[in-house]
């Protein structure tokens, strides 16, 4: 059977029962006091699908409150085909598309997609790599900057620096530049000091074997992309990262084609999310739109927060 012809992606009641197996693994959990056990099911003709009484707070919830599909005037199940088409989409898929599959206006489509990718947003403190392991950093660039004056016709870009754990994560942050002193102090917050380290010939990346287990590098200026180490037999090389953003820049050209730089954040956020659960680490398409509506909790983002 199709993922799409699940019960939750067609019928209201299929999906608030998923939902509330997402967000809630263990039972019902009140959003205000967190409370567990003192929860019971409000009956009646009157009383919404879904809904519950905390006794300790003596008020009413769902399972939407306290998440970012709060408020949220789009039914249930088109909730989860935005989440799923939008998770398992590789590059992406553009707010017009989903307007039209879900048949919902498109400002809806919109808003829908930046939620979920606020959902994508990990946010995750923890450094990558470790003992024997490899991340490999490299830069690309998005958009052009408003404002700026273009010399001899290329115009300045806003820069996202991606660190790609070997058979791992990846994680996307937005820098100034690429000068060391922005891009240097976020590898060293990010990277643990275990770790060997692998990137291009750029000079702000020169003097990081001193800092970290080990430091390789390929001149791609003179056409050396990947070699194996005489020593280790290790595979010295920056094509996972360099993949990443291969994808990364297709999804922002070719399917988003038009992003304004304050909402860079969130899809940068939407592709280190479907990097790191990819098929290749175990998480197919139906886990995959799991973890992503996982992180709609404790989460709220109004339309008004979105546009600004």
């Amino acid at each position: 059977m199709s993922i799409l012809s699940e019960p939750h992606f067609h019928n209201e009641a299929a999906a608030r029962a998923r939902l509330e197996e997402i967000v809630w693994p263990n039972g019902p959990v009140c959003p205000r006091c967190k409370e567990t056990i003192r929860i019971s099911v409000v009956g009646g003709k009157a009383a919404r699908p879904g809904l519950r009484w905390c006794a300790p707070c003596d008020r009413q919830f769902t399972v939407t409150v306290g998440t970012l599909l709060e408020r949220s005037k789009v039914p249930l199940h088109k909730w989860f085909q935005a989440a799923h088409l939008l998770a398992s989409s590789k590059k992406g898929i553009s707010a017009h598309q989903l307007h039209r599959t879900l048949q919902v206006q498109y400002k809806t489509a919109w808003f829908m997609e930046h939620r979920l990718r606020e959902a994508m947003r990990s946010g995750g403190l923890a450094r990558m790599g470790g003992a024997g392991q490899i991340v490999e950093i490299d830069e690309t660039f998005i958009g052009e900057k408003e404002g700026v004056k273009v010399r001899r016709g290329t115009a300045y870009k806003h820069v996202v620096l991606t660190l790609a754990e070997r058979g791992g994560s990846s994680r996307s942050l937005l820098v100034d530049s690429t000068k060391k002193e922005d891009v240097l102090p976020i590898v060293r917050a990010n990277i643990g000091r275990e770790t060997d380290v692998m990137t291009d010939e750029a000079n702000q990346y020169a003097q990081l074997g001193d800092e970290f287990a080990k430091h390789d590098s390929v001149d791609h200026h003179r056409e050396e992309y990947a070699y194996r180490d005489r020593v280790t037999g290790t595979l010295v090389g920056t094509n996972t990262v360099e993949g990443f953003c291969s994808i990364f820049k297709r999804g922002m050209k070719g399917i988003y084609q038009h992003c304004a730089a304050k909402h860079h954040h969130r899809y940068v956020a939407e592709f280190d999310f479907r990097y790191s659960n990819r098929l290749a680490l175990g998480v197919g398409d139906a886990s995959r739109t799991d973890r992503a509506l996982c992180g709609i909790v404790s989460k709220r983002l109004t339309y008004r927060d979105s546009s600004v």
